[in-house]
């Protein structure tokens, strides 16, 4: 019984992620927002990165708090990689660690190709391709000399499968496939040199692509798109941004050890 018992606890410290901090960008709204809910609910510390809008940070964080969580808020410039390299420090000075970073920020600016500025295209790929890679970078250096982490990034079903009018978007967001894929490689190789691969947390990095989800996002979407979407979908409705938390902290997990350089899609069957 005392064997069966200590096997159960040491299942439950895998499978939730008390101690834990973990820096998600774009985290006080819609998808972004979820995961910091569902991070604290597992027992983590969470950093939630944002841009503007202090007030919507000031409420997130009163809402974490409220329901038994830990959140700090830090601002910043996702585009801006000392900027970004900035606030992994301070996350990691003000917690002491940082064990999980989820790669959510994002932006839209659609337009069909013949309208689409050089300036358009620049603006969206460097939030949302290279602000994955500005945060990532100084994270992986941490995690490396500590010997575990998670790197988790947010993409798009529309990486897949192309949409109209996001040229930009679409390109960025299946950039991070690559991205995810070549940093899960990296990780691996770099514990692996530094006698450091072994069973247990190690280094991860994966991708989740969402598909239709009920955000603010969707608001800027034409009404009869939207329609279309629910049509073509499997699962005939829009996804909840819980529905992706439930993937990131799944993938944040001790447990999750042995998933790296994945795609997971969470579309309802769209893109299937």
């Amino acid at each position: 019984m005392a064997t069966t018992d200590t096997k159960t606890q040491a299942a439950g410290r895998d499978n939730d992620l008390t101690g834990r901090v973990a820096l998600v960008t774009g985290g006080t709204r819609g998808i972004g927002a979820a995961i910091c809910h569902a991070l604290a609910a597992e027992g983590a510390v969470v950093a939630a990165g944002y841009s503007s809008n202090q007030t919507r940070a000031d409420e997130l964080r009163q809402a974490v708090e409220a329901e038994g969580g830990t959140l700090s808020l830090h601002r910043g410039n996702i585009g801006d990689a000392e900027d970004c390299e900035r606030v992994v420090k301070d996350v990691i000075e003000q917690h002491g660690r940082l064990d999980i970073l989820v790669n959510n920020a994002g932006i839209t600016v659609d337009k069909q190709i013949s309208k689409m500025s050089a300036s358009d295209w620049d603006k969206v790929l460097k939030v949302d391709l290279s602000g994955a890679f500005y945060m990532s970078k100084p994270a992986i250096a941490h995690m490396l000399a500590r010997g575990s982490g998670r790197i988790i990034n947010i993409s798009s079903v529309a990486a897949e499968m192309g949409n109209v009018g996001q040229a930009n978007y679409t390109a960025s967001k299946a950039g991070l496939f690559g991205l995810t894929k070549t940093f899960a490689r990296e990780a691996a190789l770099m514990l692996r040199v530094a006698g450091k691969l072994e069973k247990g947390i190690g280094l991860t990095v994966n991708c989740v692509t969402p598909g239709l989800i009920e955000t603010d996002m969707v608001v800027t979407i034409p009404p009869f798109m939207v329609a279309d979407f629910v049509e073509r979908i499997p699962a005939h409705r829009m996804g909840q941004p819980e529905e992706i938390a439930r993937v990131v902290a799944f993938l944040a997990q001790d447990a999750s050890g042995y998933i790296t350089g994945q795609i997971w899609d969470v579309d309802g069957g769209l893109n299937m």
